[in-house]
């Protein structure tokens, strides 16, 4: 009798690691999106490359002026899960991401899955720009080709188990990556307000760094933007909804003021890492800004989302 039991225990844990592998298994983009990519223009993309800010991530430690366009990698973000290392995303063929297809560079956009098959890290924002239009991703290659080859690969994420196992992601995408947009809408809202939803959920990814996250690293969606206990360090990330965090009071021109100058309504200056994110956002356009504010003062409020400063 006993025997039949232990046979019966190991015929369900196969069969649970069995549905386990099946499930936790990289998915990529469907035929479809693939083939609505489309061609990409270079110009258009430059916009998708500020919006994104990319150079916050994978230009070289403080760079400045060109040289933040020399997209080498290597900016640290120690976290609780261990430190991830931004990789080197030039068009260099051997280190970087020269040697990418459109879809190759997609599908790891979209659904944070590498050339090779791999699960990529969440750390790269892949939840938010899985809300990006395809054609803004294939903007955002075709800019991205015309960008210099830099040689030199990043050094790799330092880990421990069982975060080194890659193949869990799988389980955890399929409980946060979603491709629709955060903050449902009227039918009859402002352009604006949709036009900036787009930008702050999806290329902006705001909410990797505004939202609080659970305990498996998962944004918490019902305080959007509600700010958060900072990856690094015992900083927090401000509340940005219209609720009680320090932005509350801010009328949209406020918000759009300050992402294109730095200066706050009572003239303090950005600091901290938003400093390198306003520089990016201030190449935007003066619609793309005031988009984003619209967007921000329509959400719903939410109260701090990180725990009271004592």
């Amino acid at each position: 009798m006993w025997g039949r039991i232990v046979g019966a225990g190991v015929a369900l844990a196969g069969i649970v690691a069995g549905a386990g592998w099946i499930l936790s298994a990289p998915v990529g983009l469907d035929a479809a999106t693939v083939a609505g990519l489309g061609a990409g223009d270079a110009v258009r993309g430059k916009r998708i490359f500020n919006a994104g800010g990319c150079t916050s991530c994978h230009a070289r430690p403080k760079a400045e002026g060109d040289a933040r366009l020399e997209l080498v990698g290597g900016v640290e973000l120690k976290t609780g899960f261990g430190t991830f290392v931004a990789p080197n995303i030039s068009q260099d063929r051997q280190d970087g991401i020269g040697a990418w297809s459109l879809e190759d560079f997609a599908n790891a956009m979209m659904r944070g899955v590498s050339p090779s098959g791999e699960h990529l890290y969440p750390a790269f924002p892949y939840t938010s720009y899985a809300r990006m239009k395809p054609s803004d991703v294939a903007d955002l290659y075709a800019y991205l080709k015309t960008l210099p080859a830099v040689p030199g690969k990043a050094a790799a994420h330092s880990l421990s188990f069982p975060f080194t196992i890659r193949r869990g992601i799988g389980l955890w995408k399929r409980l946060y990556l979603d491709s629709n947009p955060v903050v449902a809408l009227a039918a009859d809202a402002p352009a604006a307000v949709v036009a900036g939803r787009y930008l702050v959920e999806g290329p902006g990814h705001c909410g990797e760094c505004h939202t609080p996250r659970d305990v498996s690293g998962g944004p918490d969606k019902t305080q959007w933007l509600a700010g958060a206990v900072a990856a690094e360090g015992g900083g927090i990330v401000p509340n940005i909804t219209p609720g009680k965090g320090s932005f509350a009071g801010w009328s949209a021109a406020d918000i759009a003021n300050y992402l294109e100058t730095g200066f706050t309504p009572e003239f303090d200056s950005v600091g901290g890492s938003m400093a390198d994110v306003q520089k990016n956002m201030a190449q935007l356009t003066t619609e793309d800004r005031a988009a984003i504010a619209a967007y921000l003062k329509a959400i719903p409020p939410h109260a701090n989302g990180y725990p009271a400063r004592k």
